[in-house]
C-alpha cells in the first residue's frame, strides 16, 4: 500500500449504455493485450485500498476475472452519466478519496495517483483533480474528495450533468500528461476501436 498519499479507493466507471459500441461492455473488451478490467486492476492494485466497478450489469463476470473487486450501481436509474456514478460511490466507499477512471482508457499515465494527490495538496480548497492527456481534458479520469458529494448531488438534482461545469464549482485542478504517438486516450465507438487496433498492428509491424 502506498504511504505517499491518503487511503484511496479506485472506481472504474462502466455504468453507461455504450450506445456507440452497440451495447458492448467495454470493460470486458480487449483493446490491447489484456481485457480492460484486468489491465486497470493490475495497474492500480498496489496503489489503492479497494477496487470498485460502477456498473449495472455483468457483476458476476467481473468477479470471475477479479474476485477481490466490489460493484455498485447508480443511485438512480436512467443512465445519468459519470456524475451519477461519482455521487453514488460515496454510499459505498470507506476511503475519503476516490480515483475514478473510465472503463475505456487506452493509456494510464505513470504515477497518476500520486500526481493527482499532489495537485490537491497544493490547493487545499480544491475538491477534485483531473487528468489531461496531450491537451485533451479527461474529466472522468479524476481524483475526488468525499466532501464533493454535496456539490455533485446538487448538480444532479438540478439536471446539470456536465462534469466540466460541476468541476468548476469544486475548484478543479488539472494534471497534464504527454504521450507521444498516442492515437486515442479512450475508445468511444466501434470505429475508434477498429482504428486503434489497426494503428497498433501498424506500429508493431515497423517495430519488429
Amino acid at each position: 500500500m502506498n504511504t505517499e498519499y491518503p487511503a484511496t479507493d479506485l472506481v472504474i466507471l462502466a455504468g453507461g449504455q455504450a450506445r456507440r459500441m452497440n451495447g458492448m461492455n467495454k470493460l470486458l473488451q480487449q483493446f490491447d493485450d489484456q481485457i480492460q478490467l484486468l489491465k486497470i486492476c493490475e495497474y492500480f492494485k498496489t496503489q489503492v485500498q479497494h477496487i470498485w466497478v460502477n456498473s449495472h450489469r455483468d457483476n458476476s463476470i467481473y468477479k470471475q476475472i477479479e474476485p477481490d473487486i466490489q460493484c455498485y450501481a447508480d443511485d438512480q436509474n436512467g443512465f445519468l452519466g459519470p456524475l451519477m456514478g461519482m455521487k453514488s460511490a460515496w454510499s459505498h466507499l470507506q476511503a475519503d478519496y476516490a480515483l475514478f477512471i473510465p472503463c475505456d482508457v487506452t493509456y494510464i499515465p505513470n504515477q497518476v495517483v500520486l500526481k493527482l494527490h499532489r495537485a490537491l495538496q497544493k490547493q487545499p480548497q480544491a475538491q477534485v483533480a483531473y487528468v489531461n492527456i496531450n491537451g485533451d481534458a479527461l474529466y472522468p479520469f479524476c481524483l475526488l474528495k468525499r466532501e464533493s458529494i454535496s456539490v455533485l448531488g446538487q448538480a444532479i438534482a438540478e439536471d446539470r450533468l456536465s462534469l466540466r461545469e460541476c468541476f468548476k464549482q469544486l475548484n478543479a485542478q488539472v494534471v497534464h500528461f504527454q504521450k507521444q504517438s498516442l492515437f486515442c486516450h479512450s475508445i468511444n465507438s466501434l470505429d475508434e476501436l477498429q482504428q486503434y487496433k489497426q494503428m497498433k498492428a501498424f506500429k508493431q509491424m515497423f517495430s519488429d
